[in-house]
């Protein structure tokens, strides 16, 4: 199954000038034609049948994304000595790298998971990982974050590899480009779900935003079934990646189905995260998904060893979050929903230390 491409061209051309205001904005809609309705209601049905969305940004280009993963195939290449170099175990890897062996799926501890896991059709189920992932992260802060706030991040200088010069602009611009990309795709669903346009994007002002790619030695890990990223869901808003140079990435579709996903070349992926259930009251589910090594990843490792290329799959992965101190709640006439009692309200900040303690990985903003 391939799923739609979303282009947000004619959207952000008219998005600076559609009103926050459910009346007015309205009345623009009207005004700008039929097709920014159908386009947001898309937006918001593949988002809730899917937890996936594949969109084109002309502000996020296929030489953006090469620019990046090409630094990053370069960083993870470095040995192991020189890679530990940037690790902060103490800031609880907050910042730098996050060796291999050290993120645990959460379908590896959470017993009802696994559970659920089990009931599934055959041909549906995940790969079973048979410990941590094996696979290296890079944690960057992207944006501002508040002066003031009842979940104050250890006050950690970024980490810079040696050697990396152009290492601080890249991370930002791509990071700062794919949250721009979030923000868009947050305002086309706010109005699909009939809330406000910036019913999402008021609440990530200032949110503890994270680029964090990782990075998978296909030299290492070659085999079919090989599981780089056991089965889970991400606890924060929004997950964005751009494409990979190593297909792999398995996601569950709302009625159980599994799905390869195909992310055309100058496109982003956006999956799911836990916070956007709880503000639609179970509207949107977190999207569960993996990354395994498939019979079209040893197609591409076969193809990138016959041309001399990395053998380092990586995925630019950016977490975009609910702002720490904002209250994570069902929204508009989500608080309506029958469901809504189950999604009490909270600080998302209260939240995310919730979540990871429930995987024992306190510290991290995100999993995927």
């Amino acid at each position: 199954m391939e799923i739609p491409v979303i282009d947000l061209s004619r959207y952000l051309e008219i998005a600076d000038k559609l009103s926050t205001d459910p009346v007015k904005l309205s009345g623009q809609i009207k005004e700008v034609g039929s097709w920014l309705r159908e386009l947001c209601e898309k937006v918001s049905q593949i988002l809730r049948e899917t937890g996936a969305l594949v969109v084109k940004d002309p502000r996020c280009t296929a030489a953006d994304n090469d620019r990046f993963i090409d630094m990053m195939e370069k960083y993870f290449e470095k040995p192991r000595e020189f890679k530990l170099l940037q690790e902060r175990p103490h800031l609880h890897y907050q910042v730098g790298v996050t060796p291999e062996g050290v993120e645990v799926p959460r379908s590896l501890v959470d017993k009802e998971m696994q559970n659920n896991l089990k009931a599934m059709p055959k041909e549906f189920q995940p790969s079973t990982p048979n410990g941590p992932d094996p696979k290296w992260r890079y944690m960057w802060r992207v944006g501002p974050r508040p002066s003031n706030t009842r979940f104050k991040e250890l006050n950690s200088e970024p980490v810079i590899p040696e050697g990396f010069p152009e290492w601080k602009d890249t991370m930002d611009s791509w990071g700062c480009k794919m949250i721009s990309a979030i923000e868009a795709v947050a305002e086309l669903a706010a109005i699909g779900f009939g809330l406000p346009k910036d019913a999402f994007t008021s609440l990530m002002k200032q949110g503890p935003h994270l680029l964090a790619p990782t990075g998978s030695d296909l030299s290492r890990h070659s085999q079919e079934g090989t599981v780089f990223a056991g089965y889970h869901y991400d606890l924060n808003f929004l997950t964005i990646h751009g494409r990979s140079r190593f297909p792999g990435l398995n996601i569950w579709l709302r009625n159980g189905q599994k799905v390869d996903v195909k992310v055309p070349s100058g496109c982003l992926l956006i999956q799911t995260g836990k916070q956007i259930e709880w503000l639609t009251a179970g509207d949107c589910l977190a999207g569960m998904h993996e990354v395994v090594v498939t019979n079209r990843t040893t197609d591409a490792i076969k193809l990138a060893s016959g041309q001399n290329r990395s053998l380092w799959r990586v995925s630019s992965t950016l977490f975009a979050h609910i702002a720490s101190d904002a209250v994570l709640k069902p929204l508009g006439h989500f608080a309506e929903s029958r469901l809504a009692s189950k999604y009490p309200p909270m600080c998302a900040g209260e939240f995310v230390e919730l979540e990871l303690a429930a995987i024992n990985l306190k510290g991290n903003k995100g999993e995927s």
